[in-house]
């Protein structure tokens, strides 16, 4: 099994690289005649579900099928060495046919206007972004055992689907060991005498397993988005949130564990990393930050439970703290590994407990980019004392803004809350016709729903905060 996860990293769309043939055509037989037609197929379907996450179900089944078909009819004894390499050749120009059945990618033009090599490479470095969170929704336990029953093949292939491209980010072992995990309990509990005990018994078995798959997931997806250095800040300001008692002393440590624990372990391919280097990490977090009431409860469940309970717990009350000075240059400039801004930022997040992560991530790049350009000029002093009281200004009127809009989301019902922005704008800026109030309206409420809760998607929050909380910065000069 180990063996066909790399043959089917190098395979997707069959467009192999010519001076790897010899190697792979052996690799891709060995393992079709070891597997066989069914499995070699499951797996294509789980890689490549992987590697094109938007793709239909459809798309992923037409490539599987071209991919499987490569194998059965070049992998046999008695076909001429030529098989392999034109089948693939052939596949290579299936999928520069406007009318291809394969998944859609926007680089797929591009590529196509080369030809041979460069296509064939070109093609294969396709590869659609992960969802950033995921869709799938499992059905009722009497749905699953009707689609099992009426088609356990094409039943099979659809979860594989479903749940790797809803899991992208996952490491792949896990992915695997959760579908088989999923796929044994529809073929136990669909065939029991009694299945409603059968589902909940298994559940219960399955649970840590699919939660690790859910967990490991949510983080990778933080860490191939933010990298290693932002990934540390987003969850420093996590934690400031949620612990605020903490100091930034006590959870960079733990962050800095957590963050080499991602870098080693998601994209490993072949071993369970992450759930053996889990548990470490999570004892440091409790022994850190325990002396809070609610991590410690946390921290009496199994290790993978406990993250769970730790990234969905909701952010604190916020505690009186001293007043809050944005560091001096010489601070802020220093070489070296200068944690300055970002313990600057790890207090304001202490203090704006409520506002959410990805909007302080925000905050935080435009000031990371105002400090960087001062930094590098003549005269660092003299350019951040200018800044300043600007700065300082628009910091407080984006917190504010973000803190209403935030507060006022998860306060009132929707209907209400959105009614109250309407108001709100009418006060502000009566001169805007009722049209234009309701289309701000409707962006800010948007930008709520999805973006003013715990384990927001970053990368979406990012577009829509530049362009809902950004807009007020367009008639004039704005450093945030």
């Amino acid at each position: 099994m180990k063996g066909v996860i790399f043959l089917l990293l190098t395979i997707s769309l069959s467009h192999a690289d010519p001076r790897g043939k010899p190697y792979q055509k052996a690799k891709v037989c060995h393992e079709f005649n070891i597997l066989g037609k069914e499995k070699f197929s499951a797996l294509a379907v789980i890689m490549n579900s992987r590697k094109y996450s938007n793709a239909t179900f459809e798309e992923i089944d037409h490539l599987v099928k071209a991919i499987a078909s490569l194998a059965e009819t070049c992998c046999v004894e008695g076909v001429t060495e030529l098989c392999y390499d034109n089948k693939a050749s052939s596949l290579s120009e299936k999928s520069c046919d406007p009318k291809s059945p394969f998944p859609k990618h926007s680089g797929v033009a591009s590529c196509c206007v080369h030809k041979g090599l460069e296509r064939k490479l070109c093609l294969a470095d396709l590869k659609q972004p992960p969802k950033e969170f995921p869709t799938y929704v499992e059905p009722s336990n009497e749905e699953l055992c009707g689609s099992f029953k009426t088609n356990p093949h094409i039943f099979f292939y659809r979860f594989l689907y479903e749940y790797t491209s809803n899991y992208a980010h996952a490491p792949l072992q896990v992915v695997l060991n959760s579908t088989e995990n999923y796929l044994n309990m529809i073929k136990e509990c669909c065939t029991s005498k009694k299945p409603t005990p059968c589902f909940l018994n298994q559940r219960l078995q399955r649970h840590p397993l699919h939660l690790l798959t859910v967990m490991s997931n949510r983080l990778c997806s933080r860490y191939t988005i933010y990298g290693t250095e932002k990934l540390k800040f987003s969850a420093a300001i996590m934690f400031s949130q949620k612990v605020p008692s903490a100091e930034f002393k006590d959870v960079m440590p733990t962050v800095e564990q957590g963050t080499r624990l991602l870098a080693k372990c998601c994209g490993s391919l072949t071993d369970n990393c992450i759930e053996k280097e889990l548990s470490g990490n999570i004892q440091q977090i409790c022994k850190k930050l325990s002396k809070d009431a609610r991590v410690a409860e946390c921290c009496k469940k199994l290790p993978v439970d406990t993250l769970h309970c730790l990234h969905s717990m909701s952010a604190a009350e916020s505690i009186v703290l001293p007043g809050l000075q944005l560091p001096s240059s010489s601070q802020l400039c220093k070489k070296g590994k200068n944690q300055e801004l970002e313990k600057y930022m790890f207090e304001l997040a202490r203090r704006n407990t409520k506002l959410p992560e990805v909007f302080v991530d925000k905050l935080y790049e435009s000031v990371a980019v105002v400090v960087k350009k001062c930094c590098g000029s003549e005269n660092s002093n003299s350019c951040l004392e200018k800044k300043k009281s600007q700065l300082n200004e628009e910091m407080k009127m984006y917190i504010s803004e973000g803190n209403e809009l935030c507060g006022e989301y998860n306060k009132y019902p929707f209907s209400e809350f959105k009614q109250r922005i309407i108001k709100s704008l009418n006060k502000r800026v009566p001169k805007l016709t009722s049209s234009k109030v309701d289309e701000i309206a409707e962006q800010r409420a948007d930008l709520a729903s999805t973006c003013c809760i715990i384990n927001a998607p970053p990368v979406y929050c990012k577009e829509k905060i530049n362009k809902v909380i950004g807009n007020r910065c367009a008639q004039e000069p704005c450093l945030i």
